[in-house]
Parts: structure tokens; C-alpha cells; sequence
């Protein structure tokens, strides 16, 4: 069930990315982030669960948020931050869990007014989307279903934020002739 619904997942993020033109058609691989999704996962999944019952957008979106983050610390200084084996906690402790949005749109992204509104606007898009579908599967609270449902939730909007990162810096996942 989990692999046929992060799929679902996965399938209405992309579409609706790229009918934005906010990812290109061909989906990018960063191997360097992408590999530290298990560890951030693990690290974030005790905040983010506890967060999820009463602000469940936000405890997704962060992820997101997360996801960008991590592709901006690869294009900019990986050497060092590659060095940080708890990158969520490193995030996260700056301004606690509650504004790491702001944290990493102002000190991470570099935003600033309508560009932190903009991206907040499609980190909440892509958050609600991904809710909508969770709670469209009707899989009981508290179980070990709901629990890889929510993972599998977490990592595509991790992916999707790293996906829409790399391509607001210039990477366009285009073949070259």
C-alpha cells in the first residue's frame, strides 16, 4: 500500500510543480541530498508527528521547507555542511521548531518579503495537497500503516523541495545534445 501511495503522492506533486513550471520534466538527482533524507527523516519524525494532529500542513510543509534547505547548503558550502551529521537539529535549533520556515527562507534562502510570501504560499500549496490525499486513504491513526503513510509523505516533499531548489538556482534537468 505505502509504495502504490507515495506514488499517488508523487504523481500529483510533480504534476502540479510542473504545471507551474516550478520542476522541469525530468526530475533531477543530487545524490548528496538526497542521501541524507534517511537521517533528516529519522531526526524530524518526533517533531513533526507530534505537530501533525494539530497543525498538519505545517508539519508537512516543513519538510518541504527542509528539502530546499538542504539542496541550497549542497550548491553553496557542501564540503562543510556535508560535516554536520545532524542537519534538521543544526536547522531547527537556529530559531526552534516553530519558525524554521522563517529560519530557512531568510537565513538559508536568502528571501526576503514577497519572495518569503510567494514560496510560503507554495509550500502551503503543495502541503495541503499532500494532507488531502493522507486523509482521502482512511488509514487509522496510530498504526504502523498511518505511520509509513506519513514518512512516505515526508520524503516526497523533501524530494520535491530539493527538485524545486535546484532548479530556482539554474540546475534545469534537461538533456544536452
Amino acid at each position: 500500500m505505502t509504495e502504490k501511495f507515495e506514488d499517488k503522492i508523487h504523481k500529483d506533486l510533480y504534476e502540479y510543480l510542473l504545471g507551474i513550471h516550478e520542476v522541469d520534466r525530468r526530475m533531477p538527482e543530487c545524490t548528496d541530498v538526497e542521501e541524507r533524507w534517511v537521517a533528516i527523516g529519522n531526526a524530524y519524525i518526533p517533531d513533526g508527528a507530534r505537530e501533525f494532529r494539530d497543525y498538519p500542513v505545517a508539519s508537512l510543509g516543513w519538510m518541504m521547507y527542509i528539502g530546499m534547505a538542504v539542496a541550497k547548503l549542497w550548491d553553496d558550502e557542501w564540503s562543510i555542511y556535508s560535516q554536520i551529521e545532524d542537519l534538521y537539529a543544526y536547522m531547527r535549533d537556529k530559531r526552534g521548531y516553530n519558525a524554521l520556515d522563517e529560519y530557512i527562507c531568510e537565513d538559508v534562502l536568502m528571501l526576503r518579503g514577497k519572495d518569503i510570501d510567494d514560496l510560503g504560499a507554495l509550500v502551503g500549496e503543495c502541503a495541503a495537497r499532500v494532507h488531502h490525499t493522507l486523509m482521502h486513504e482512511r488509514i487509522e491513526p496510530g498504526t504502523k500503516e498511518a505511520f509509513e503513510a506519513y514518512v512516505a509523505c515526508l520524503r516526497q516533499l523533501y524530494l520535491f523541495g530539493m527538485a524545486v531548489q535546484l532548479r530556482r538556482m539554474g540546475y534545469h534537468m534537461e538533456r544536452v545534445r
